[in-house]
């Protein structure tokens, strides 16, 4: 259930609208996520999130399907279905492909249960690793 209803794009003014419309611009899409329309509540909170976002998510050295892959598996971690369906499509977009996708699921699975095995066994790091 939301808290907020979300803000509808015919609204929003000013910084809201600008960023709203770089949002489309750059992600290449006609219509504004709720999650922006959401968080357009806060409008510093919409300006911070949505550079952090431009700026970490864009060009750098990990290439851009490797960085939404990344994000949809940390989303699977935190239960975050809205990120993991948003991020999913994102990195369809980016070029991932279906067996991309299930092997990285493979691979947060494998992780979440070992890190859970290593914790729950209390095992010491290897001098190798240190």
């Amino acid at each position: 259930m939301k808290i907020f209803k979300p803000i509808s794009e015919s609204k929003a003014k000013g910084k809201v609208k600008r960023i709203f419309d770089d949002i489309k611009k750059i992600r290449n899409i006609k219509k504004i996520p709720n999650f922006w329309r959401s968080i357009a509540h806060n409008t510093e909170t919409l300006e911070r999130t949505w550079n952090n976002l431009k700026q970490i998510m864009g060009k750098g050295t990990l290439d851009p399907v490797t960085k939404e892959l990344i994000y949809v598996a940390v989303s699977i971690t935190n239960s975050c279905e809205y990120c993991i369906r948003s991020h999913t499509a994102a990195a369809k977009k980016k070029g991932a492909t279906d067996q991309m996708i299930k092997e990285m699921i493979d691979v947060v699975g494998i992780a979440n249960q070992n890190n859970k095995l290593v914790e729950a066994y209390q095992v010491e790091v290897d001098d190798i690793y240190k």
